[in-house]
């Protein structure tokens, strides 16, 4: 497959040292795209409290030894570390936020900073961004990434593309807690963002910044500017809310010939059955309860 002029761009911290090292080969040989290049973007950062109290956990020097491994074995091309100075937060947030903000992480944990600085770091025109806990089914005849760069190319409202939501159902219907809309052109149309799993024109990003910031109690809270408790949404929810004042939707392929999972359980129970899961949903078989689901139901896999 010709590259376009993409790049894969995969996030990872020490909270994914359990399964990374079957996920992330698992990400780039299921896209059998010939990417620009293939970038770990690793969060250096300390963990906060929700993620520092989950199983698994591994220490910095373990997530820096298993990415070493995947760019040895070929399965990526470069290890990039968020660039957490000062200077360049302030540069990077004047240009995604219009302000200086001082919260790197949301009231979670999970990064602001790094979701910017992964379309930042890339060199070519489009991105393709997985967090490390996806996973990809798609059949070997077809190409998503090539379909949505059409997408992106052909429909002026359509800002981020991503493959179908979950296995598809006999009735096409998505189980998402959010509305959605069917489009002729071939997507379902969506006003809310996911940050799991996108394909993005960074130029094209462009015209939707700068977002604006969101706070849990409302603007009233400054102490977000003056380094108080962090209390701030994620990039995600400030890109939904960003969609929703505007033309700009968020697309997913209809195509049953490509489709993602998210694994929101990592416990022991999953990483004792993910390689077989892997091997299922790389063959495109999934339990019926599955169809329309975009959270890995575990216990029908099992």
């Amino acid at each position: 497959m010709t590259s376009f002029n993409c790049s894969l761009s995969i996030l990872v911290a020490r909270t994914d040292l359990a399964f990374m090292m079957q996920t992330i080969p698992h990400l780039v040989k299921t896209c059998h795209f010939d990417f620009m290049e293939k970038a770990l973007i690793i969060d250096t950062a300390p963990l906060s409290d929700n993620f520092r109290k989950r199983p698994g956990i591994g220490t910095l020097e373990q997530l820096r030894a298993c990415c070493q491994r995947l760019l040895d074995d070929g399965i990526v091309d470069k290890l990039i570390d968020i660039n957490y100075s000062e200077d360049y937060r302030k540069k990077v947030y004047q240009k995604h936020f219009g302000c200086n903000l001082r919260a790197q992480h949301d009231f979670r944990g999970y990064p602001i900073l790094g979701s910017v600085f992964s379309l930042e770091a890339a060199e070519s025109d489009y991105v393709l961004h997985f967090d490390s806990d996806m996973l990809l089914y798609q059949d070997s005849e077809h190409s998503w990434i090539q379909k949505g760069i059409h997408l992106l190319n052909s429909q002026p409202e359509v800002m981020f593309v991503s493959p179908l939501s979950g296995p598809p159902s006999e009735d096409n219907v998505l189980k998402q807690r959010v509305p959605y809309q069917k489009n002729l052109a071939g997507f379902y149309s969506f006003k809310d963002f996911t940050s799991r799993k996108f394909l993005v024109n960074r130029k094209k990003l462009e015209q939707i910044l700068p977002l604006k910031p969101s706070w849990i109690f409302g603007k009233h809270r400054l102490m977000n500017y003056f380094g108080g408790k962090n209390e701030m949404w994620s990039w995600e929810v400030m890109v939904s809310n960003r969609l929703k004042e505007t033309d700009y939707v968020r697309a997913d392929l209809d195509s049953h010939k490509a489709w993602t999972l998210h694994t929101p359980d990592h416990g022991s129970n999953f990483i004792q059955h993910l390689p077989d899961v892997i091997s299922k949903v790389e063959s495109g078989q999934y339990p019926m309860v599955q169809s329309g689901e975009y959270n890995l139901q575990l216990d029908a896999w099992l």
